[in-house]
């Protein structure tokens, strides 16, 4: 019902920046909560951030505060991450996801996107 297309990934130096887009199909876009989730090599799915269909309610892990930023722009049906002061530890696939009844916060939600890497060197 929902598809998600994330771009904008690459290799990046650290203390460099990227900005994650996550295109969203479909009329509802602004019904859907939105977050986003990294998953390292060998590792679990990590939480990073979340945003209320609004866009007036968000939340991030202890990791990113103060260096990510999550926003949305329902007239495009997108959603963005906005990486800054990367450092090596980041490197990951990211992945979008999107919920119509709770907010992104774990990994047990209706849709996701197939990733983008995002690679940071030392």
């Amino acid at each position: 019902q929902v598809q998600l297309v994330e771009s904008g990934g690459g290799l990046v130096q650290g203390g460099g920046s990227l900005r994650l887009s996550c295109a969203a199909s479909g009329r509802t876009f602004s019904t859907y909560n939105m977050g986003w989730f990294r998953q390292a090599l060998g590792k679990e799915p990590e939480f990073v951030a979340a945003i209320s269909g609004s866009g007036d309610i968000t939340y991030y892990s202890d990791s990113v505060k103060g260096r990510f930023t999550i926003s949305r722009d329902n007239a495009k049906n997108t959603v963005y991450l906005q990486m800054n002061s990367l450092k090596p530890e980041d490197t990951a696939v990211y992945y979008c996801a999107a919920d119509g009844r709770k907010m992104v916060l774990t990994t047990r939600c209706d849709y996701w996107g197939q990733g983008t890497q995002v690679t940071v060197s030392s």
